[in-house]
This record gives structure tokens, C-alpha cells and sequence, in this order.
């Protein structure tokens, strides 16, 4: 590779050209080894906020990162692969029912998941609530799950050999006021996915008030940009854009909403969490190549079948009561009429209040912590029924949950014409290989 500088990438970035093939090999590389200051990658990466990436740099890049680390091979299965991302939101518990349900379909699904910083809760963090079950597992206990014909599904940490340039520019990026730039935010996610080495990949790319994109233009922008990525590397991809300006289902937090997504796959739970759910389960369904109807292996309990199976297999008890709070306190409807809005980001600042999520990196989680929705934009409220449930181990926590839901509510007389909540799924996003 012919030799490069920091300095001259960057004033090429800065001066809007776009950045060749090997100049972002080698600040990729050099970033990561440490012969790139931090200061010089924060300076490029400003560079890149103000001034953008094209399709070809933003894969280059993504390519770059996924070289830094090692790539799982999940080829020779007797499965198709097929795997999910959520961009995160507030009661955001699809991947739990979602993966036994499209392994019970007969694909192998290998989730590498995460745990939550601040208001969007993690999924390892869920599963953490249940007794025994662990979130580090080897590759090779991954491959004998996935090639279990009653099994099929993992959901498990993502090892430190997996793209480690994005955890280290991530962590830049957080500390530079450099995260607010589609292609970085794009390829943070897609390198780690496609270093997973699953064959296809369904996105959900949430957008309102308790997502990371809060307007549709922006998410429809980062969903083209993770889509023509994963295309780009040959991972057949697609995405959708789902609503988060209200919480998804009923409850946010990690054991309710393990309780949750149980209830989904015992053929109940609430019919936003079941329609998302067997949304993005068709969408896998149909990239794997198989024909069966998710709808048919939810009912008929194939799909709480494989959850139970998948729990076991890393140590869990899908049998043992989850925990739950030591206190729990009610917010009060505050009129009579009809529930016109109830704010996901306020409810999930709550949620972290109480004890569901964490502020730094490392730092415990309360199991039993968080929010439960006792009704749902549409419903008629009587003032002073509870409205919300506040579930903590440290009651203290109360009055900062309440202070964040002070603005969340909306009751009005009549629903009138933003009464419901709208549309769940609002797009799909699809494109065609370069």
C-alpha cells in the first residue's frame, strides 16, 4: 500500500474531495493501531460530518473497519442465515420474540446484540433478567445452536474482535460532536453486521421523538445508506421504517419486557408488538428463501418452542418467574377523555430514572425496573385511573421519573383527528446492487 498521512487526508476531506480507496484503508488501519492521533481522527472525522461521504467512501470505510477484526462464517449450516437490527427505541423488544419466531420458520438467526446506554434499552440486558442466562458464548457453541433443528436462534454479545475500529472511533465520535453524520453512523452499525457473516439482513430504522432519527427524511437517508452498504458487500438487505413517537407495546424495561415478548409468543401481547413482529419475521422469512407463513408458527406455539430452546441453550430458565420491583407507584390520568399522546422519549428517560438503563458503559441495571403503560394513544381515560405503573428497587428514583413524564401526556375531550396512533410501518427501503 503506498504510504499516507493524517494531515493530507484530512485537508482532502476538508476541501470536499472525496477520499480514495487506500487513503481510507489507511486511516482506518492507523486510527486503530494507534499511529493516528486521536485528535487527527477527530479532525477527519469533523471533516466527514460537514462534508459527507459518497456510496463508494462510505463502503470503502465500512470495508476498512470490518478489516480491522475478524469476520464470522456461518456457511455450511443446514439453514439459510438470516439477521435483524433494530436502530433503537423506547419498549423496542422485537428481537426477543422475533428470533425464535423465524428460526421456527428454518432459518438460523445469529443476533449479536448489545446493552443499552441511556433511554433505549439493550437486548442483552432483557435476556439478563432471566435467570442463568448468558450473554458471552463461544462461536463454536453459536454454530451447534443454529444447526439444532429445535433450535436456530442465538442472541448473544458481540466478541471485541468484531470491528474494533468502530468501538474505538465510536467512542471519539461521542466525545467530538462527531456522531451526527449519516455515513459514520451508517457504517458504525453496518461493519459489525457484516463482519457477523449472516447472509441477509432486515433493518428496522426507527424515527419520532424516541429515536435517534427524529424526522423521516433523516431515517429514510440512514435506512438507503445501511441498505446499499449491506448490498454493496453482498448481504442481501432491507429495511423498514417504524414509528417511535409512543412506546412499542406496553412496557419499557428489561424483565417487563422479557414478560412481554413472552406473552407475544403465547399468542397474546399487544398488537403493535405482534404486527412488527411478524413484519420484519416476513421480510427475513422471504430473504432466507423459505416459504412459510411466521403467522402460522406463532400460533401454532412453534415459535415458543425455539424461544425456550434458545433460553436453555445458554443457561437460561425460560421457566423461572422473572424479577420484579421492590416498589411500585402510579401516575394518574390527569383528565377525563381521550389519550392523544404519550411521548416515547419522556417515557424512556423515566424508564432510566428508575433503574433500566445505565450512564455509563459498564455500570449495573436494575431487572425490574421501568414503565408500564396502562393505556395507549386512542383510549378513553378517566382522571385520576392510573395511567402509567413506576417500577424501581430504589423508590427515591420516583420524583426525577415523574419530572421526566410531566410534558408526555396529552388527554383531550375528543380524539379528533390525531386522536390514534398512526401508522406503525412506514416505509419500505430497498436498492438495487451497483
Amino acid at each position: 500500500m503506498a504510504a499516507h498521512d493524517a494531515i493530507s487526508i484530512i485537508r482532502a476531506k476538508r476541501d470536499g474531495a472525496s477520499l480514495s480507496d487506500e487513503q481510507i484503508d489507511w486511516a482506518v488501519n492507523a486510527f486503530t493501531h494507534g499511529e493516528m492521533a486521536d485528535e487527527q481522527m477527530s479532525a477527519l472525522a469533523m471533516a466527514i460530518v460537514l462534508r459527507g461521504m459518497d456510496r463508494r467512501e462510505t463502503a470503502r470505510w465500512t470495508h476498512a473497519m470490518i478489516e480491522t477484526g475478524r469476520r464470522l462464517d456461518f456457511t455450511g449450516l443446514p439453514r439459510p442465515t438470516v439477521d435483524k437490527h433494530s436502530t433503537g427505541g423506547v419498549g423496542d423488544k422485537i428481537t426477543l420474540p422475533l428470533a425464535p419466531l423465524v428460526a421456527a420458520c428454518g432459518a438460523a438467526v445469529p443476533q449479536l446484540s448489545g446493552r443499552g446506554l441511556g433511554y433505549t434499552g439493550g437486548t442483552l440486558d432483557k435476556l439478563e433478567s432471566i435467570p442463568g442466562w448468558q450473554a458471552d458464548i463461544g462461536v463454536g457453541r453459536m454454530r451447534e445452536i443454529l444447526a439444532d433443528p429445535a433450535g436456530g436462534a442465538v442472541i448473544c454479545a458481540a466478541g471485541a474482535d468484531l470491528a474494533p475500529a468502530d468501538k474505538r472511533l465510536y467512542a471519539l465520535r461521542d466525545t467530538t460532536g462527531t456522531v451526527e453524520s449519516i455515513p459514520l453512523i451508517a457504517s458504525s452499525i453496518m461493519s459489525k453486521k457484516i463482519a457477523a457473516g449472516t447472509a441477509a439482513l432486515v433493518l428496522d430504522v426507527k424515527v419520532g421523538s424516541g429515536a435517534f432519527m427524529r424526522t423521516r427524511d433523516e431515517a429514510h437517508a440512514l435506512a438507503t445508506t445501511m441498505v446499499e452498504l449491506g448490498t454493496d458487500a453482498g448481504v442481501d438487505t432491507v429495511a423498514l421504517l417504524t414509528a417511535m413517537d409512543t412506546p412499542l407495546g406496553r412496557t419499557a424495561g428489561n424483565a417487563l419486557e422479557v414478560g412481554e415478548a413472552v406473552e407475544v409468543l403465547a399468542g397474546g401481547g399487544p398488537a403493535d408488538v405482534v404486527e412488527l413482529t411478524l413484519a420484519l419475521a416476513r421480510e427475513m422469512v422471504a430473504l432466507a428463501g423459505l416459504d412459510t407463513d411466521p403467522a402460522d408458527a406463532l400460533a401454532d406455539g412453534r415459535a415458543m418452542d425455539h424461544w425456550r430452546t434458545m433460553v436453555r441453550a445458554q443457561g437460561g430458565d425460560p421457566a423461572a418467574p422473572l424479577p420484579t420491583a421492590a416498589h411500585i407507584d402510579h401516575l394518574p390520568a390527569p383528565a377525563t377523555g381521550v389519550l392523544t399522546r404519550l411521548d416515547a422519549l419522556a417515557v424512556g428517560i423515566a424508564a432510566w430514572r428508575l433503574g433500566a438503563g445505565r450512564t455509563r458503559q459498564g455500570a449495573p441495571v436494575q431487572a425490574g425496573a421501568g414503565v408500564r403503560l396502562h393505556a395507549v394513544p386512542g383510549d378513553r381515560v378517566t382522571a385520576g385511573q392510573p395511567l402509567l405503573s413506576l417500577h424501581t428497587d430504589t423508590p427515591e428514583t420516583f420524583d426525577r421519573a415523574r419530572h421526566a413524564l410531566a410534558e408526555a401526556i396529552t388527554v383531550a375531550e375528543e380524539a379528533g383527528e390525531h386522536g390514534a396512533r398512526g401508522p406503525l410501518i412506514l416505509e419500505r427501503v430497498a436498492v438495487d446492487r451497483p
